[in-house]
């Protein structure tokens, strides 16, 4: 197993946005399609990249970087975290996703931070019990219809 990230360029997009997560996921989380598009819009905040094993393309991630969390322009509550976390179907189970934390928290620190944020849906089919075993702790907040973790870098 030899993990890497990649940036998306023009020789792997279209790779990319064929990558796709099991079908009943997909209400889960945005296609990779559309976290490209929010790249685009949001370039000094989105860190979107590819996760390779070897030469094979198992998933994407896209963080965030510096946001006002809250929204409110105050800038008193500026994270960094995860944004989307889309593992291929057949590449599920295999330890990419801890990978991915693992590759975020890497940035997160390589900046300065010392969190990681993220956010997921919640209920049994969701991801909440990946991100727990990971370390991430609810932090009773909800961005839209989803709860909100944190994982300290400390």
């Amino acid at each position: 197993m030899t993990l890497r990230l990649a940036e998306v360029t023009a020789a792997n997009f279209d790779a990319a946005i064929e990558l796709k997560v099991h079908p009943d996921q997909n209400h889960l989380v945005a296609p990779v399609v559309k976290s490209l598009a929010e790249a685009y819009v949001y370039p000094g905040i989105a860190w979107p990249r590819l996760i390779f094993d070897g030469d094979r393309l198992v998933g994407f991630l896209m963080a965030f970087l510096g946001i006002d969390f809250a929204g409110d322009g105050t800038g008193t509550d500026i994270r960094s975290g995860l944004w989307r976390l889309n593992i291929a179907a057949v590449e599920q189970g295999r330890g990419y996703g801890r990978f991915a934390v693992g590759a975020v928290a890497a940035e997160i620190r390589r900046r300065g931070g010392n969190r990681l944020t993220a956010s997921w849906h919640p209920g049994e089919d969701g991801p909440e019990r990946f991100y727990l075993r990971l370390g991430f702790r609810l932090t009773g907040e909800k961005s839209g219809d989803q709860v909100v973790g944190e994982l300290a870098l400390d």
